[in-house]
């Protein structure tokens, strides 16, 4: 994190032209172990240590609102032997005292979404923990996309509307019923990896989204990979359909 108390670097960034919520599809983890030759759990691992730094960098440039996407649905398609890898990594997050610590420490707010009632029950009860644990904080208000899909969100808020027999609805009123509905506009999208495709996330939400791919896998990416992405977004032109 020192190069970003280089001046140079850090006032490369308008402040005030930052967008307030960035959204990231944290792909390349299974190629980096590949590539590394080692097990998909360690390209995971890796990955892990790298989305905390990148939060770090989100606390330090004053960014209040970051989702991360961990797990989607279709993830659940995968061998049940490395789901269940990935869910005692994800165990393991959450009950590390001293990463929990770390959050609280800096003012984070954490925010599970998707659905969690599929998740091992002994994974709920831990996210159940940390987000109460953590509802105090009022700085970066991390939002975590775990078992979650977006067509399922939309069919999901679809369902509700209709068991609560609301025959008109606008569009602010609809996103109401999403599981974004305590999240501002998305306003930056970024996927690291090399594809260049929204995999079923943050699809309402990402409507008029400034979109950034880059090939780095996420293993591999830092802080400075962050502050190019956020220093393209400051230099683009958002028209909304204008």
């Amino acid at each position: 994190m020192s190069y970003l108390l280089k001046k140079k670097t850090y006032c490369n960034i308008d402040n005030t032209c930052l967008p307030k919520h960035v959204a990231i599809i944290m792909d390349g983890n299974g190629r980096w172990a590949s590539k590394q030759r080692k097990t998909k759990i360690n390209g995971y691992k890796k990955g892990s240590k790298v989305a905390f730094s990148i939060i770090e960098c989100c606390v330090k440039l004053a960014i209040p609102y970051l989702t991360l996407y961990a797990f989607s649905m279709e993830n659940w398609q995968r061998p049940q032997s490395e789901t269940n890898e990935l869910f005692n990594l994800l165990y393991s997050f959450l009950t590390d005292k001293n990463q929990i610590s770390s959050m609280c420490d800096l003012n984070i707010k954490l925010n599970f979404i998707g659905n969690i009632n599929l998740l091992p029950h002994s994974v709920i009860q831990e996210i159940k923990k940390v987000e109460e644990l953590t509802s105090i904080n009022n700085g970066l208000l991390l939002t975590i996309a775990v078992s979650y899909g977006a067509k399922q969100e939309i069919i999901n808020a679809i369902s509700v509307i209709i068991q609560n027999n609301i025959n008109d609805i606008s569009e602010n009123e609809f996103e109401k019923f999403l599981y974004t509905k305590d999240l501002p506009q998305l306003d930056l999208l970024i996927r690291t990896g090399g594809e260049k495709r929204l995999s079923n996330f943050l699809l309402w939400q990402a409507a008029y989204a400034e979109l950034y791919f880059c090939n780095t896998l996420w293993p591999n990416f830092s802080c400075k990979h962050l502050i190019k992405a956020l220093q393209e977004y400051t230099v683009r032109e958002r028209k909304y359909g204008r």
